[in-house]
């Protein structure tokens, strides 16, 4: 009887948890938003910045969206498909814009990466007032080792702090060491597989190349970049100390009103408690990166919002501390797809996961719609000499994608490589120069003579997926049956095909196309 007793109470348990989950979830949420914040915000349309620069932000039909300080922001206020019914605009938020002060806030309005931020008119009276005393401010922004690289979708934000330092404010890099053993639930719908230390690590060195092409470290100047990871201070915390000196800070009610908690929920689909746990992490993130650091804003995606806002009160709570959030806009291009895939896979920046022509053709090969977006966003060309191609179209327009892909790939890989770019696309693509075609600029992989003559051979759809030609067998082998597969001039009929030691000749290398303009080299070691 005690057994069944015990049993028809775990059940009921089980139910009133479900019932839970499904029916007051969202009203929990509801009841979070008519808390007010301690702070005012501001939302920028995605559509303000696509105005002529010197009516942007005196045009009184695009204002900006603006929650009042008696509001807290709502899930659709924080997308970047914010309606005009999402939040109530200002003449005074209109006004601030238009009369931003500092540099840095200048650029992030202008170029198109502003789109949140917390009490505006302080945070640009703290800058500007900072650069008239050659005094720095300091701002951080995280990344997670979630991979061995950041791809070009994390672009965004490191030119965010490119701009902040070349504005003589400190960029403080924070690596996710610490939180990338929790995993960012935000835009995933299931947990994110649990990574060892020693993959964390391996990642943790693999991301930081990428920061050194873009940013100055050092300690001998006020702007000086820094890079530091949140596992020097999050893994030494005491759970139940934690608990009480920050805990009673976050309220469940609040938490489940985020956006990324929220999608979960309502596809019903598992949310463990250490997922629940990142935002939480977050939020300490910046308070012990103002103790130790003095950081006073960070930056961020407009899906982190949520999180950054969490930071920005425990400061003020715990340590009385005023701090400020920024986010930009998540960025997809024109047929709305995530910003960094391709159908090769991701646009890693690391030079050994992405050849420097790779990188460049991803850029070429951008759409019209989303070209001088991209030019203002991810290349430091003045606004004015990308205003001058806002009317090109044919093949001008093209013109501007070689600026663009140009431009971009000079940032990460230096201006030296696209001379060899430029001559590997003249010769293989184009037929000039005559003689024999350039490979310099194409992505390569090596071979032995032993591979070539073993049993098994070099099955020739495996290096078109080394090559980053295709991102699965699959994909190389529906290439070769729609014919877009060459080896040299040859059309590839078979895809079992191997690699022979004919197909080298005299040579050391054999050239794999796929496609008119993406191709790689097979070299014999």
């Amino acid at each position: 009887m005690a057994t069944y007793l015990t049993v028809l109470a775990s059940a009921s348990l089980t139910n009133c948890c479900l019932a839970f989950t499904r029916s007051t979830i969202l009203a929990a949420a509801r009841r979070a938003s008519a808390a007010p914040p301690p702070f005012t915000s501001i939302t920028i349309p995605r559509s303000a910045t696509t105005q002529p620069r010197n009516q942007r932000w005196t045009n009184t039909k695009r204002k900006p969206f603006a929650l009042s300080s008696t509001e807290t922001p709502t899930n659709d206020e924080i997308t970047e498909s914010s309606s005009s019914s999402a939040a109530t605009t200002t003449e005074d938020d209109d006004e601030a814009l238009a009369n931003l002060q500092s540099p840095f806030l200048q650029t992030m309005r202008d170029r198109g990466f502003l789109f949140q931020c917390t009490n505006l008119s302080e945070l640009d009276a703290l800058l500007n007032d900072a650069a008239s005393k050659n005094e720095s401010i300091s701002a951080y922004l995280g990344f997670d080792a979630t991979a061995d690289s950041l791809h070009v979708g994390s672009l965004l934000q490191i030119m965010i702090l490119r701009h902040l330092q070349q504005c003589g404010h400190r960029p403080i890099v924070l690596v996710g060491g610490g939180t990338s053993k929790v995993g960012d639930p935000t835009g995933k719908d299931e947990s994110r597989i649990l990574l060892t230390d020693e993959v964390i690590k391996k990642n943790t060195d693999g991301i930081s190349k990428a920061f050194q092409k873009f940013l100055t470290f050092g300690d001998s100047n006020p702007n000086d970049a820094i890079m530091v990871n949140n596992d020097d201070w999050l893994s030494g915390l005491k759970y139940l100390q934690f608990l009480r000196d920050y805990g009673t800070h976050f309220t469940i009610n609040r938490m489940l009103s985020f956006e990324s908690v929220k999608q979960r929920l309502s596809r019903e689909a598992p949310f463990s408690f250490l997922e629940f746990n990142y935002m939480i992490l977050q939020a300490y993130d910046f308070l012990e990166l103002n103790r130790r650091h003095n950081a006073k804003l960070q930056l961020g995606g407009s899906d982190q919002w949520g999180n950054m806002i969490s930071g920005v009160e425990l400061g003020r709570r715990v340590d009385g501390v005023q701090l400020y959030a920024l986010t930009a806009p998540l960025i997809t291009t024109s047929d709305g797809k995530k910003m960094g895939k391709t159908a090769g896979g991701a646009v890693w920046l690391n030079a050994d996961k992405l050849s420097e022509y790779d990188y460049w053709q991803f850029w070429r090969n951008t759409s019209d719609d989303d070209v001088i977006r991209f030019l203002k966003l991810f290349t430091e060309l003045p606004l004015e000499e990308i205003e001058k191609m806002e009317g090109w179209t044919g093949a001008e327009i093209n013109k501007a994608k070689i600026v663009l892909a140009d431009e971009a790939t000079a940032l990460l890989h230096g201006r030296e490589c696209l001379a060899a770019i430029h001559d590997t696309i003249d010769t293989m693509f184009k037929g000039g120069k005559g003689g024999y075609a350039s490979t310099e600029g194409l992505n390569r992989v090596f071979v032995s003579e032993d591979d070539i003559i073993s049993e098994n051979g070099v099955k020739i759809i495996d290096m078109f997926v080394r090559l980053g030609l295709a991102s699965s067998k699959k994909e190389a082998r529906r290439l070769v049956q729609g014919g877009g597969a060459r080896l040299g001039d040859d059309k590839i009929s078979d895809e079992n095909a191997i690699l022979t030691k004919d197909d080298f000749g005299n040579n050391k290398e054999v050239t794999l196309r796929a496609g008119k303009k993406r191709a790689g080299v097979v070299e014999l070691k």
